[in-house]
């Protein structure tokens, strides 16, 4: 959370629409593919230079841009000027803190999501992280903004270029669909996962419970509270999209997008689903913690039980009095330990009868 704040404070002061990047410094170049196609031909290949986006433009055939970085703000100032992008969206597209959301420009919508991918750690762990991925949707075009190589449109690139389904015979808001849905689809394998490794630590809160299965589960619960930010508003997201309230979007499309707003309601069922089992499995092992203390609480105090009487009879037969009955007697001292014997078993017989042991 302190992260997030301290990168928003490069624009404090700065008026709307200034150009800053705002995410994780990065050094790489940006990398910008073009496929352009229709139900009959297919282009593909990577931009040299921004001027080429031109020749684009005006096509009628359906032109799909991947821009991959966002940090050198140069760079998506002139793909802003190719397409008549607005600076206040440029300005949202290089803030990569962005929650969910779209915005009808009439010519153009402009959508922001968040990609989630499952990394592992030095410490073979593994770790939920988020992307944020911004789309521009034209009548016959579709930018989308990455921040680092590597998504989910692999399946998406695949019908285009094997025309596959409708891709081919469709406009750019189907484009839009299918990146959209292959975002929400991944949803479901970072969410597989999760569930996973919610069941194996079930399975340890019930069998042995540890001091790392406490924050194993509020590390888990800070998951599904970023998972629930970076998916919760992406429903309102789609029903706008579905209602069709921007012309971009075709009502032969918007039957496919309500389809992803149902997918979309079942992963934030499963988000809330995880928090409550979460949130009980927290209460188990506070439970868990607590019966054991009492357990061995309760061991304790039968044991102390037991040798109140013994230690009370060690301390009158241990005082230095000169004249003290039995003293001298010769069987005094195999009298009392099997005194003290018989007194302990009595009282373990009797604490066993009444099943405190």
């Amino acid at each position: 959370m302190a992260r997030v704040f301290k990168i928003r404070t490069k624009k404090v002061g700065l008026p709307p629409g200034t150009l800053v990047h705002v995410g994780e410094e990065r050094t790489e170049p940006v990398r910008i593919t073009i496929l352009d196609y229709d139900q009959d031909q297919l282009q593909e290949f990577c931009v040299t230079s921004i001027d080429q986006c031109l020749d684009f433009k005006a096509k009628p055939s359906t032109t799909w841009m991947d821009v991959v970085g966002v940090h050198r703000p140069e760079v998506i100032e002139k793909i802003g000027d190719c397409f008549n992008i607005h600076p206040l969206v440029l300005e949202d597209i290089l803030n990569t803190e962005q929650r969910p959301k779209m915005e009808d420009y009439d010519d153009y919508v402009f959508i922001v999501l968040r990609m989630l991918a499952s990394v592992e750690t030095a410490g073979d762990d593994e770790e939920i992280r988020s992307e944020q991925v911004s789309l521009i949707v034209g009548r016959s075009f579709v930018v989308s903004f990455q921040e680092t190589e590597g998504d989910v449109f692999d399946s998406v690139r695949d019908r285009i270029r094997k025309s596959k389904g409708k891709i081919r015979r469709k406009g750019a808001d189907y484009l839009a669909y299918a990146l959209i849905d292959a975002i929400v689809d991944n949803y479901f394998l970072i969410l597989e996962g999760v569930g996973e490794d919610l069941e194996a630590l079930e399975d340890e809160l019930v069998t042995k419970p540890t001091s790392d299965t406490s924050q194993q589960i509020h590390d888990m619960k800070r998951d599904m509270i970023f998972l629930r930010k970076s998916v919760w508003p992406l429903r309102e997201v789609i029903s706008r999209l579905s209602r069709g309230e921007s012309e971009i979007f075709e009502e032969s499309t918007a039957i496919y997008l309500r389809d992803v707003y149902d997918h979309t309601v079942q992963v934030i069922e499963a988000i809330e689903t995880f928090r409550d089992i979460l949130s009980g499995m927290l209460e188990i092992y506070l439970s868990s913690i607590s019966n054991r203390m009492n357990e061995v609480m309760k061991v304790l105090t039968i044991i102390a039980t037991i040798f109140i009487p013994l230690t009370l009879v060690a301390g009158i037969y241990g005082m230095n009095f000169e004249y003290m009955p039995e003293l001298r007697w010769r069987w005094g001292y195999p009298a009392v330990l099997l005194f003290m014997l018989v007194a302990g078993l009595v009282m373990l017989l009797y604490f066993r009868r009444k099943g405190w042991l």
